[in-house]
């Protein structure tokens, strides 16, 4: 199992409607809102390292609203 956490920088006043999109993407577990350099964080899992390269490339960074993305892929 891959897991990592996106941290995502959006455009100011589309924060509920990114949040609510980011939501709906398979394999996104769970996604808040936060204070401080980053608006939201998402925990992303799936089944393989490349399968979790795709989720965030082509599904999460391609919303529109995302200004950029930071990936933190978890060690274990």
């Amino acid at each position: 199992m891959a897991l990592c956490y996106v941290l995502l920088n959006v455009e100011p006043g589309s924060e509920e409607r990114v949040l609510s999109e980011v939501r709906k993407v398979p394999n996104v577990k769970d996604c808040h809102r936060v204070y401080g350099v980053y608006d939201m964080v998402a925990k992303v899992e799936s089944g393989s390292m490349d399968s979790l390269k795709e989720i965030v490339t082509w599904k999460i960074r391609r919303l529109e609203g995302v200004r950029s993305t930071l990936t933190a892929i978890v060690i274990e």
